[in-house]
């Protein structure tokens, strides 16, 4: 790692630059790093800035604590992370990361929980540990899942896989997670932020022109089926939002207990 780094402050977000053309981004809301409208907007307000940067050319997104992120606030602080802020809501956020420019390695420690493992899929890459959890647990909340998830699980992991996770809600260890696809590389806990920095800076020393052309070639049509996905997630989302399983789904998970579903 470039031994002379600059640091700023956008909101909950830590930014460092260096002369190894990576940017290190750091999720300051430890140690479950639940996310709002308002992180994700910082988030995406630093991607767009990076792409103004022609010394940036790959980020690492990482968190402080024990998690990368266990999702929205769910419950009575809930709808922060789902609906709408004044004139904008959480997704029209998360459109601009998968719009932005730059290749994302995210370095996953711990928990990628609902809306966090969709945080987790807008990067281009993901490096875990066997300590790593992931879980698309919205089925088990009584909801419909959300951060373009449609789009991205199947991409990694295939459509039966996805339809599995999303469906059941199980939660993955780092090890399947790696064999499926959702972690390109496993290694040590201790080595995950260099892991993750190593990687970035390898994509960084490639021609940045060719890389730009090169990703946006292979994400030609992305940030679209994201908009369209988002679009039809957060219809969803509200209308189950109002159901008694919502509910339960909530209340058993404070409860720290089995949910007991009755489809209304």
């Amino acid at each position: 790692m470039s031994a002379e780094r600059t640091t700023q402050r956008v909101g909950d977000v830590v930014v460092q630059t260096g002369d190894d053309h990576v940017a290190t981004l750091t999720i300051t809301r430890p140690p479950d790093n639940y996310f709002d409208h308002a992180l994700i907007a910082s988030l995406a307000d630093v991607y767009e800035q990076l792409d103004a940067d022609a010394s940036c050319r790959a980020i690492v997104l990482q968190s402080e604590g024990r998690h990368f992120c266990a999702g929205a606030r769910l419950g009575a602080a809930a709808p922060t992370g789902v609906a709408a802020a004044p004139g904008r809501h959480l997704y029209d956020e998360a459109i601009r990361l998968f719009a932005a420019g730059k290749p994302v390695v995210a370095a996953v420690q711990g928990a990628a929980i609902g809306g966090g493992l969709g945080l987790a899929m807008s990067a281009d890459f993901r490096i875990g540990t066997l300590d790593s959890r992931m879980s698309a647990n919205f089925a088990r909340l009584g909801f419909h899942h959300g951060f373009g998830l449609t789009v991205t699980l199947p991409l990694v992991a295939g459509q039966q896989r996805a339809n599995e996770l999303l469906f059941t809600g199980r939660r993955i260890a780092g090890d399947e997670a790696h064999a499926i696809g959702m972690l390109d590389r496993l290694v040590a806990p201790a080595d995950l932020d260099a892991a993750a920095h190593a990687l970035a800076a390898e994509i960084a020393a490639s021609a940045p022109l060719a890389v730009t052309s090169i990703r946006a070639t292979m994400r030609r049509g992305l940030v679209e089926q994201i908009r369209v996905a988002t679009a039809h997630e957060r219809s969803e989302q509200e209308r189950l939002m109002h159901t008694a399983d919502f509910a339960e789904g909530i209340a058993a998970t404070a409860a720290r207990r089995p949910p007991e579903f009755e489809g209304r």
